[in-house]
């Protein structure tokens, strides 16, 4: 990594700051992209905006490139572009044998690679088999699903904030983040 000693902070796409669907809700979408519509989660402007003055960002979706890349694009118009987008190419295929279906992890030794260190990497996910092998890092948001009232981001970037200047993020307990804006509590 560079020299930069700002946290990464890495961000789910679907149901963590847009819900897409085929079909538009009972309202019109806020963007067009590839056919779908898709829905911004509220206050995510502003929660970008905030964690970019603390953390590095970066997008990993399981979704395909040519979804994420363009809404990505849309969602960080004006703002500093990501330090990285991925799609499902860099996520790590899975099957559930329960289910029997396929579901992607999102494993953080990959991050590791581009040079990161991973007690200064968090990752935002709604789901929490997308992060198995890194638990430790991960935040874990509800679902959105495209309700207006929804007020998770706000939430979550008082929360984050806290984190920041901390040395192990891993160490830190962040399952209960929502009762406590206190590290570790």
């Amino acid at each position: 990594m560079n020299g930069n000693p700002k946290p990464l902070l890495v961000l789910d796409l679907d149901e963590t700051l847009v819900h897409t669907l085929e079909k538009p809700l009972n309202r019109p979408a806020d963007l067009q992209v590839c056919g779908f519509h898709v829905y911004l989660r509220p206050h995510l402007r502003e929660f970008l905006v905030a964690m970019q003055e603390v953390f590095d960002l970066a997008v990993w979706s399981a979704g395909s490139s040519d979804y994420v890349e363009p809404t990505v694009e849309k969602l960080f118009a004006g703002l500093n572009a990501p330090l990285f987008v991925w799609s499902s190419r860099r996520c790590t295929r899975r099957f559930d044998h329960e289910v029997h279906d396929v579901y992607y992890i999102k494993d953080l030794r990959k991050v590791k690679k581009k040079g990161f260190n991973l007690r200064r990497v968090l990752i935002v996910e709604d789901l929490e088999r997308n992060c198995e092998r890194n638990f430790g890092n991960a935040v874990y948001v509800r679902a959105f699903e495209g309700c207006s009232e929804d007020s998770e981001l706000k939430s979550l970037a008082s929360y984050l904030k806290t984190l920041a200047s901390q040395p192990n993020f891993r160490a830190i307990e962040k399952r209960y983040w929502r009762s406590s804006n206190k590290l570790g509590q």
